[in-house]
């Protein structure tokens, strides 16, 4: 599935940021939780990933950013030059969210999924409190479902 949703990006859109600067271009996905709606860069290559939020100094309420790896594996984040706090969703192939972080901002603290997935999701940090969302909840839109 992440190989179709790469297929389905364009190339232009996949080019991580120069370094010290924020990714902004990076290929965007709708995702839903219940009815809640979320705007996701996608960071599909190792150095999209390796960027992820970092230098980042707002992001809008409804916006985020999917990690997508290549398989289900055991999945760990840090704050290294990541200005907001953001919360991590550690997401199964289904589109369930096995567990959350929350993650504070500029800390090399280890953040890690409770099993192996494939997918994580940063929002700002109380996004999924203030909505609800749980682990348990699934998450559908590409690449889960079809959008």
């Amino acid at each position: 599935m992440a190989c179709a949703l790469a297929a389905a990006l364009p190339a232009a859109a996949q080019q991580a940021a120069p370094a010290g600067e924020p990714q902004m271009q990076l290929a965007r996905t709708e995702l839903t939780a219940g009815m809640h709606r979320i705007h996701a860069q996608v960071a599909q290559t190792a150095r999209e990933k390796e960027i992820g939020l970092m230098f980042r100094k707002e992001m809008p309420a409804n916006e985020g950013m999917l990690f997508v790896f290549d398989r289900p594996g055991t999945q760990c984040f840090w704050m290294k030059n990541t200005i907001l706090p953001l919360t991590a969703a550690f997401v199964s192939d289904d589109g369930t969210i096995v567990n959350l972080a929350d993650m504070q901002p500029m800390t090399e603290d280890s953040h890690c999924s409770s099993k192996p997935v494939r997918y994580v999701l940063e929002m700002n940090q109380g996004w999924f409190k203030q909505k609800g969302i749980a682990a348990g909840t699934k998450l559908r839109g590409r690449p889960f479902s079809a959008p």
